[in-house]
């Protein structure tokens, strides 16, 4: 497997990525999937390592799907932010059900959440890699039947998740969508930056959405917060008047992201932030997001 290591281990990487939803536990299963390989190697080494991998490195993201399922969460569960680019993404087939950056949107990852680890693991094997019937249920050691049941159950828990979230966030997005979020996101963090509450209402919905993902960790609300002036006043509290030592406009998960960095802060609120942002018909943000917790942004910046 040597030389092949390094390919191996962006699509491995890919995959567990899609499996977890986050950058840490896709790079640890990842790591953990190699040294099986290295410990307990299959029985023949001359075929392909790729499937093999594979299948150990879904079974172990299932493993922490259901570890994390029991654990619970603190305050609403958002995906890792990452760059698709850097990590050189796994190249999916033409003929898989969803596009590479589709299935790594935050909306097809939030989707996923719905699922069971099971249903997780049979959808991204046969929708995502395309995998066949059959070589799905050889990876997760389950009849065939089971898998077609199974795929069944998944893409219909999909499907009520995906409509329920439908109104507020984009799992296809379009070169002008993408456009259209760049220039809103930076329209709005600019007026918030200057605590511009009229400027930031201009670019809101009536019913916008705010999440927040502190993971127990920094200042973050505990539930969504719905409604424009709830939004408006919830993100001036955490603000400030502060402004961000550095911040940068990064494609993440195929959207516009704004990364931030503030110097020491007090009172638990978070200096290394993420915020992203979704878009109604209107061109109003009706979705925003901010990733806190330091295990999902740590890896974004240069000196974690």
């Amino acid at each position: 497997m040597g030389a092949d290591a390094r390919e191996h281990e962006a699509f491995l990487y890919g995959v567990c990525y899609r499996m977890t939803g986050t950058h840490a536990d896709a790079q640890e299963v990842v790591q953990d999937t190699f040294l099986r390989a290295l410990e307990r190697p299959p029985a023949d080494t001359t075929q392909p390592w790729r499937p093999w991998l594979t299948r150990v490195a879904v079974n172990l993201c299932k493993d922490r799907l259901r570890r994390r399922k029991t654990r619970g969460y603190v305050g609403p569960w958002l995906p890792s932010p990452v760059d698709l680019g850097d990590t050189r993404d796994l190249e999916l087939p033409s003929t898989a059900r969803y596009e590479r950056l589709e299935s790594a949107s935050f909306a097809f990852l939030l989707a996923l959440e719905r699922l069971t680890p099971q249903q997780r693991a049979v959808l991204v094997l046969r929708d995502v890699l395309d995998y066949s019937v059959a070589e799905t249920a050889e990876a997760l050691a389950i009849g065939e039947s089971n898998v077609k049941v199974t795929l069944h159950r998944a893409r219909h828990a999909l499907e009520a998740a995906q409509a329920e979230e439908g109104a507020y966030r984009t799992q296809r997005l379009t070169d002008d969508g993408r456009e259209a979020q760049r220039n809103m996101l930076q329209r709005f963090m600019l007026a918030l930056s200057l605590g511009d509450v009229d400027a930031m209402r201009a670019c809101v919905s009536e019913d916008v959405r705010l999440h927040t993902d502190g993971g127990g960790e920094f200042f973050a609300s505990k539930k969504p917060v719905l409604g424009r002036e709830k939004v408006l006043t919830f993100l001036i509290r955490v603000v400030r008047g502060e402004l961000p030592q550095r911040f940068e406009l990064r494609d993440l998960n195929g959207a516009p992201a704004i990364v931030s960095e503030f110097g020491p802060r007090k009172d638990h609120y978070a200096e290394r932030v993420v915020s992203r942002i979704e878009l109604d018909a209107d061109g109003l943000i009706c979705a925003y997001d901010s990733i806190l917790a330091t295990p999902k942004v740590t890896h974004l910046f240069s000196d974690p």
